[in-house]
């Protein structure tokens, strides 16, 4: 994080973001970069970002637990030639093909999604435009398909929604649930293959972003593992919290709030960035020649 150390309340404050904002369509990468800089702290960058994101993903692991250990053991026996017909097998290779678009996307645009994407007023645009998009999707989707309803194409096109939250402000959850709205799957059946589906992109990109700061091969940013490991912790218990709250309000709730909020926050950024209150691109560190990677 530069050359200043992320203190104490900063990570609790940053945990709990992460952790409210992750699973909801509102973009927890937009909010921990507004946040940061509407307290005046430096960008905690996309390094934090992906390690934090474990915390939340682990929430994922632990409420699907069930689900998750079924996928697995099917899949693991289709390897072998058994159980190829079963559901749950044909579950876990639609989430590897899912998972391929924001993997190759991801290591291609990766200098660009650390430092020229979170510049606020991309972030502002990204918030009101997909907003837009996840209000229309909710509005002319059929909400009548289920997980077991799920194809390889469907799956790609979830794959490739998911691959947008590479741009802070659009939302990972809020993507991929757009698409399966406009794929005509139900709210809450979009909502848990989104859950399912991240867990392999966003558990790779946390584990890689420790690696690379463990390593000291994270540029202009370094690691307070101290906080960084306590908002990790927070944004597990707060994210395990809203899941179950997400999912119990999707069956019969609307996305229509969300919208609202999306629309409201990416405005008044949009207005505080022209009237010169916030700095667009803050404390992000920018390398003019970055290394090849």
């Amino acid at each position: 994080m530069g050359e200043e150390e992320m203190g104490w309340f900063e990570a609790v404050v940053l945990g709990v973001v992460q952790g409210l904002t992750e699973f909801l369509p509102i973009s927890s990468s937009a909010h921990l970069r507004v946040v940061g800089e509407a307290f005046g702290w430096q960008d905690p960058g996309a390094a934090f970002t992906a390690i934090t994101q474990i915390g939340t993903e682990a929430a994922v692991l632990l409420y699907f637990r069930k689900d998750i250990w079924r996928i697995v053991t099917a899949w693991v026996a289709s390897l072998g030639g058994r159980r190829k017909g079963d559901p749950d097998a044909r579950m876990g290779w639609l989430i590897i093909i899912g998972s391929l678009p924001i993997v190759i996307l991801g290591l291609l645009f990766q200098d660009s999604i650390e430092t020229t994407l979170r510049d606020l007023r991309i972030v502002a645009t990204t918030l009101i435009v997909f907003a837009l998009i996840l209000y229309w999707a909710d509005r002319v989707g059929a909400k009548q398909r289920q997980l077991a309803d799920l194809t390889v194409p469907h799956g790609l096109g979830y794959g490739f929604a998911q691959a947008l939250a590479l741009i802070p402000g659009v939302s990972r959850s809020g993507g991929t649930i757009t698409m399966g709205l406009f794929l005509g799957y139900s709210r809450s059946a979009a909502a848990r293959y989104s859950f399912l589906l991240a867990i392999p992109a966003v558990l790779g990109s946390g584990f890689f972003q420790a690696y690379e700061a463990l390593t000291g091969d994270v540029e202009g940013e370094s690691i307070s593992w101290g906080p960084t490991i306590l908002a990790t912790v927070i944004a597990f218990g707060v994210g395990l919290t809203v899941i179950a709250w997400l999912l119990r309000y999707l069956d019969r709730g609307s996305f229509t709030p969300f919208v609202v909020y999306r629309i409201a926050l990416g405005t008044l950024l949009l207005v505080l960035v022209w009237t010169g209150v916030l700095d667009p691109v803050g404390t992000i560190e920018v390398s003019p020649s970055p290394a090849p990677r």
